[in-house]
């Protein structure tokens, strides 16, 4: 467990039975009794979130695709535990499209899962009874298309374009373009783009400001970093006060 400000936060990487639908297991918990804010990135992965309040389950949230910054408060004596999901989750997982929720929020029920207050005493066991879960739901083979234009997306941090993709698991631009608007709601490429920024957030930290991803010059970065985060890459990489949460935590993932 770490500390940033005041929020404890824990993370953890799946296991190899459930990684092509997980990207990361993530904890925060504000045990002050004032509220901390901090700003999330988009990142190309989609959650769901619970909340609880004073040790019981106040929300539980299903987070769609972010193609921007948002602000966000955690109150005190409050606790979030997420999942962060890659996209094939969303078919073979929650068997359901989740275009309708770029930039939005769907509240679940509070028994999703069959989740009770007990399960969220301890980070492991969390851990532990989600992945049971994600198992149980993995029943349905991922089509074999589909499975490697993920692998190409993820393993080139969207460093790819529409056409390799194309070529690679032939499929053809336009198949894959509907497919990605009717169940992720966005485009290929727009998708691409956020995996891109999202692999600068290392350099970021690091406060090296000058692109490692293919983008075509300086000022390209700093047209993308703007567009996702609303700031530049210097600013983005001072992080003051920590606030933006994905930079902070990186060191753990």
């Amino acid at each position: 467990m770490h500390i940033i400000n005041k929020i404890k936060y824990q993370l953890a990487l799946p296991d190899d039975s459930i990684s092509e639908f997980v990207k990361v297991f993530w904890a925060l918990q504000n045990s002050g009794s004032t509220e901390e804010k901090f700003i999330i990135l988009p990142d190309g992965y989609f959650d769901i979130l619970f909340s609880l309040k004073e040790g019981k389950i106040f929300k539980t949230y299903l987070f769609g695709l972010s193609t921007k910054e948002f602000e966000t408060a955690m109150p005190g004596n409050a606790a979030s535990f997420a999942i962060s999901f890659k996209l094939p989750a969303a078919e073979y997982i929650l068997k359901m499209s989740i275009a309708s929720l770029v930039d939005k929020i769907k509240l679940l029920p509070n028994n999703f899962w069959e989740f009770e207050e007990n399960d969220f005493t301890n980070f492991k066991v969390f851990v532990k009874k989600i992945t049971q879960k994600i198992k149980s739901l993995s029943g349905d083979k991922i089509d074999p298309r589909k499975q490697s234009l993920f692998n190409i997306l993820y393993s080139a941090q969207g460093a790819v374009t529409v056409e390799e993709i194309s070529k690679e698991v032939n499929w053809s631009s336009r198949q894959i373009s509907r497919y990605f608007k009717s169940r992720f709601g966005l485009s290929l490429k727009s998708y691409c783009s956020i995996l891109r920024y999202r692999a600068s957030f290392e350099q970021l930290k690091n406060k090296e400001l000058y692109p490692k991803q293919n983008y075509s010059d300086q000022a390209h970065f700093i047209k993308e970093v703007k567009k996702y985060s609303g700031v530049t890459p210097k600013h983005l990489a001072k992080n003051n006060n920590d606030r933006f949460i994905q930079l902070s935590t990186l060191t753990d993932k």
